[in-house]
């Protein structure tokens, strides 16, 4: 196992801060997630991470050794790509066993790693078929068994899981996590999908813009986000975000509920809730309206459970309440949270 810092970290593309000042430190075995959009940086960071790219400024420290002007092949990370990258001529075993072979490993030595990284992964009656007789789910698992049977210090994932269908992109995250488990390895996955993000991490580092708005657990990063931006990429739907004097209040849809379902009390905030729309899910319904005059009315959202069986219609206004509690204040102008102006 290993630990990784990285310490004021930037990469520019001419005028262009594709990464900007970022500084990470993980713990021994810790799963982190790169959770932003799309040219946030999180993909350029990984690849300074495993020196595909080489850093404007900043360093790069593994297990207290600086590898920042060290190439990939000394670094002992192991990388798997959002293309998976496999080699179409060679079988499965030989995919695997590539890294083996560039470095000069016995052929014993060689076999014996690969039946162990294959088992992992369950592929052992895949080995003699070459990429092409595979589904999406089985060239992913030979994508990873080829990363993993170098025993690296550090694993790197690029979005492995975009390419796979949803119902194998959900079972795909519970095999990784458990094999990360098993395996220990200190580990930094790149993803835009929130889901993955909140599922797999330890911990997860928000970007944007090239920047670290906020790093934390799943559950703070949620419950507490450090800026608007953070508050209305994570969560689905985001947070409500409604304005008052110099500051935005923000909750999420699920604490959002018609009146009598959130006990009466001076720390209930009621708002007059006019329905626009509602979207059935199944096990819950996603209610969308408008709170304030018409004049200068907010958009927002409730998430109803399934078990809130009130008749909600269209066109109608209800009263609904969020507790005070889970009302988060953020600062109008900079967007960044705030005990200012609590109710």
């Amino acid at each position: 196992m290993a630990n990784l810092e990285i310490q004021h970290l930037s990469k520019l593309f001419g005028e262009v801060k594709a990464v900007d000042d970022v500084n990470i430190l993980t713990t021994e075995g810790e799963f982190l997630v790169l959770l932003g959009p799309s040219g946030c940086g999180k993909t350029t960071l990984l690849r300074m991470i495993a020196g595909i790219e080489a850093p404007t400024s900043g360093d790069i420290i593994i297990n207290g050794q600086a590898v920042t002007h060290l190439p990939p092949r000394v670094r002992n990370i192991a990388m798997v790509f959002q293309s998976y990258a496999l080699y179409p001529h060679m079988t499965v075993f030989k995919n695997i066993a590539f890294p083996l072979r560039t470095r000069g490993v016995d052929r014993a030595k060689i076999r014996q790693k690969v039946e162990w990284a294959s088992g992992m992964f369950g592929i052992g009656h895949l080995l003699d078929r070459k990429p092409r007789e595979l589904s999406g789910g089985e060239r992913q698992r030979v994508a990873l068994a080829r990363a993993i049977v170098r025993e690296p210090s550090v694993f790197l994932l690029d979005e492995p899981l975009s390419n796979l269908d949803a119902i194998l992109r959900a079972s795909a995250r519970e095999e990784l996590r458990q094999f990360q488990k098993r395996l220990g390895v200190t580990t930094v996955y790149v993803t835009h999908d929130q889901v993955e993000a909140m599922g797999l991490g330890d911990r997860i580092v928000v970007m944007s813009q090239g920047k670290v708005r906020q790093a934390g657990t799943p559950s703070e990063i949620y419950q507490w986000p450090a800026d608007t931006f953070v508050a209305t990429f994570v969560g689905s739907p985001p947070m409500n975000l409604i304005e008052q004097g110099d500051v935005l209040l923000g909750f999420r849809p699920e604490t959002f509920l018609p009146a009598g379902f959130i006990r009466d009390s001076p720390e209930v905030v009621t708002y007059p809730f006019q329905v626009t729309w509602i979207e059935y899910l199944g096990a819950e319904r996603l209610v969308y309206g408008d709170i304030g005059e018409k004049c200068c009315a907010r958009h927002v959202v409730s998430r109803l459970p399934g078990n809130i069986s009130l008749t909600i219609e269209a066109g109608q206004t209800y009263p609904f309440t969020v507790l005070k509690q889970d009302i988060r204040y953020f600062d109008r102008s900079s967007g960044l949270l705030t005990d200012k102006g609590r109710i």
